[in-house]
């Protein structure tokens, strides 16, 4: 068992401090932790919807790989891939949501860029190289969501536990050495009250008997 404070008053004035302060930080983080479940929530919708879009990108990225092989052949089509430089358009920006990092992917042109020569490729082939290119982006999307989404999850619990210390641990216990401390301070005021009457009485029967023996 924990050992009890002294019940003084400077004790007891030093408790009500930290339940206040207690009380205070527990309220912080309930607000945090709500916004930062409004936030899951969002990302988590998010990561539905984008969920359904990636099984058509990648469908549409096949297709379009396909048509390009068949109009080009396999060879070919790898040679061209080769020669496409690997981006450098990707930015990732970060932003702060109640102190946690999420991140933000700036989105790029999926439009062709000038890396092959027309000379012995198709429309094919651009048509597939879009294709990739949003691919790609989807595939940045998905890892946004998905790194928000974990460490929005990371912070949410470790705030649930801190409130939940805060909440049954913390403030009960200073509540309970609040109560101790006041009943013992009030118990030691009675029985000052109590001596001091009794010393009263005792000096009122003394100056009695005094009298009593002067008068005889």
């Amino acid at each position: 068992m924990a050992k009890r404070m002294a019940p003084t008053r400077g004790n007891l004035v030093k408790l009500q401090k930290s339940m206040v302060q207690a009380q205070s930080g527990h309220d912080l983080l309930e607000q945090k932790r709500q916004v930062l479940m409004m936030e899951l929530v969002r990302h988590i919708d998010a990561a539905k919807t984008l969920q359904s879009d990636v099984a058509t990108v990648f469908g549409e990225a096949y297709n379009a790989l396909q048509m390009a092989n068949v109009s080009l052949g396999i060879d070919a089509v790898e040679d061209i891939a080769h020669s496409v430089p690997m981006t450098d358009e990707i930015v990732v920006r970060l932003r702060s949501v109640m102190g946690v990092e999420i991140p933000d992917i700036d989105e790029f042109d999926c439009s062709v860029k000038p890396s092959y020569s027309f000379l012995g490729s198709t429309s094919a082939m651009d048509d597939a190289y879009i294709s990739f290119r949003r691919v790609l982006m989807t595939l940045l999307k998905l890892a946004e969501i998905e790194t928000s989404v974990y460490r929005l999850a990371v912070q949410i619990r470790k705030t649930h536990r801190r409130v939940n210390a805060l909440e049954k641990v913390v403030i009960p216990t200073a509540k309970a050495e609040s109560i101790f401390i006041t009943g013992a301070l009030e118990e030691g005021e009675r029985e000052d009250f109590v001596r001091m009457k009794i010393a009263k009485g005792n000096r009122q029967n003394r100056q009695s008997s005094s009298e009593e023996e002067r008068a005889v």
